[in-house]
C-alpha cells in the first residue's frame, strides 16, 4: 500500500476546474494509476481512495492512498506546489493490533437509507445532517469494521465532526452529483486489527470514488 502527499496550489487552473467538478478531481487523481480494461472497476481494482485537507496557513493538501504504485508525472503542469511525496504504508498496517489507540482522520459521505411513498415504495439515501446523528454513524461503522470509539475526559466520543465543502459533479456525460462530506477527527481503539487494516486498506463508507472514505491513523494526542 501507497500513501501519496500531494501539496495543491490552488490558484492553478487545473486545481480550479477540479474543485468545481468532481468527476474532473476523480480522474485527475486516477491519471496516476495505469490504464485497465473497460471491464475492470478503475478506482478498486488500484485501491485508490483520497482526501483534501486543509493545512496550517490555509494551504490544501491531497492525500491518495492505493495499492499499486503511483506515477504523478502526469499530473496537470502547475496543479502541485511540490514534487509528490510517496511513501508506503505498511508501517501504519503493521502497527494495528487489538487494544492499540490511534488518533484518526476521516473524510466520509454518512447516510441513512428513507422509503419513499409514491406510485410504488421506494428507497432514497440522504445525508445526515446533525452532529449526534454523524457521530452514531460513525460508531455503527467502528463496530462493523474492528475499532471502537472511546470516551473523551468529558464523557462523550472522542470524535468530532465538522462539515466539510460540498463536492458537485456537474459533467453532462457523467451521473450528477452532490455530496456534502463530513470530516471526523479523534481518536479510536483497535478491537479486530484484521477489521480495522481493511478498513484502513478499503475505506469507510460510501463516495470513494469522490473524496470520502479514506481513514488515517497516527500517534494519540496528549
Amino acid at each position: 500500500m501507497f500513501l501519496t502527499k500531494l501539496t495543491v496550489n490552488q490558484r492553478s487552473r487545473a486545481f480550479l476546474r477540479d474543485a468545481a467538478d468532481v468527476h474532473d478531481m476523480h480522474r485527475t487523481i486516477m491519471s496516476g494509476y495505469p490504464e485497465l480494461p473497460p471491464t475492470a472497476t478503475y478506482r478498486s481494482q488500484h485501491g485508490v481512495l483520497w482526501r483534501l485537507d486543509t493545512v496550517a496557513g490555509g494551504g490544501l493538501v491531497q492525500y491518495v492512498q492505493s495499492r499499486t504504485a503511483p506515477d504523478w508525472e502526469r499530473l496537470p503542469e502547475g496543479l502541485l506546489l511540490r514534487s509528490a511525496e510517496v511513501r508506503s504504508l505498511q508501517p501504519v498496517l503493521d502497527a494495528i493490533e487489538p487494544g492499540r489507540k490511534f488518533a484518526f482522520r476521516l473524510m466520509a459521505n454518512p447516510t441513512r437509507c428513507i422509503r419513499v411513498q409514491g406510485g410504488k415504495e421506494v428507497r432514497k439515501r440522504v445525508p445526515l445532517r446533525q452532529p449526534v446523528q454523524q457521530i452514531e454513524w460513525l460508531i455503527a461503522k467502528g463496530e462493523q469494521h474492528g475499532f471502537v470509539i472511546p470516551s473523551s475526559r468529558q464523557g462523550g466520543p472522542d470524535a468530532v465532526a465538522n462539515p466539510a465543502p460540498r463536492l458537485v459533479g456537474r459533467r453532462r456525460e457523467a451521473r450528477h452529483v452532490i455530496i456534502d462530506p463530513v470530516l471526523y477527527d479523534g481518536h479510536l481503539v483497535v478491537v479486530d486489527a484484521a477489521a480495522c487494516a481493511a478498513a484502513l486498506i478499503n475505506g469507510i463508507g460510501r463516495a470513494k470514488a469522490y473524496g470520502c472514505g479514506l481513514l488515517s491513523l497516527a500517534p494519540p494526542r496528549a
